[in-house]
């Protein structure tokens, strides 16, 4: 019971930081009232149920889930610390699918099995709402899935992906690297110190 409430705990915080920008006691009680914080909460109570072999308890908790939070999670699903339904509304999530820490999830998503194969995902990572992740993919951790994006393919880590088929827009150490190459601009007048 210990651990399923470290759980909520972690999940909490890190929907407050996402939607608030830090986590002070007044945001976490802000965040409880938020939508799709009641459902992140049964699934977590859901999971404690399945561990501990309860499986009626599994099943009420798993379909208040559904009532509360518009949403349907697998009883098998397993997820880290910091997993966020940021809207809950009409999320589907395969009970086979595994995944990291820190998954922050949209409104409208699908992440299912194709012929009995459930995606993988990592860490640290965005799914926009509207997307679709399906079948065995691998999503890599820090990768970002945009709005209305249909995953059929592996996805890099530290990568984005929009489009259907999702395909890769940039990856993050890309960007980075292209912001450092840029040359910085400065006037003469400004290099020599002089004035106008």
């Amino acid at each position: 019971m210990l651990r399923t409430l470290r759980l909520i705990a972690a999940d909490v915080r890190q929907k407050a930081t996402w939607c608030y920008g830090s986590a002070p006691l007044p945001t976490i009680l802000k965040t409880l009232a938020t939508d799709g914080t009641a459902a992140m909460v049964l699934y977590r109570f859901t999971q404690a149920a399945r561990v501990h072999r309860m499986p009626v308890l599994e099943m009420v908790l798993n379909k208040a889930t559904n009532l509360a939070g518009g949403c349907v999670i697998g009883r098998g699903a397993d997820f880290g610390p910091g997993f966020v339904l940021i809207h809950s509304n009409g999320v589907v999530i395969n009970g086979n699918v595994r995944g990291g820490s820190n998954v922050l999830i949209e409104h409208q998503v699908t992440i299912g099995a194709d012929r009995r194969q459930t995606p993988v995902l990592g860490s640290d990572l965005f799914i926009g709402a509207g997307a679709k992740i399906v079948g065995g993919v691998t999503v890599g951790d820090g990768a970002r899935i945009g709005a209305n994006a249909v995953v059929v393919h592996d996805v890099a880590p530290n990568t984005t992906v929009v489009g259907i088929p999702a395909k890769p827009v940039q990856r993050r150490e890309d960007r980075a690297a292209q912001a450092a190459a840029r040359p910085t601009t400065t006037t003469t007048d400004e290099t020599n110190g002089s004035q106008s």
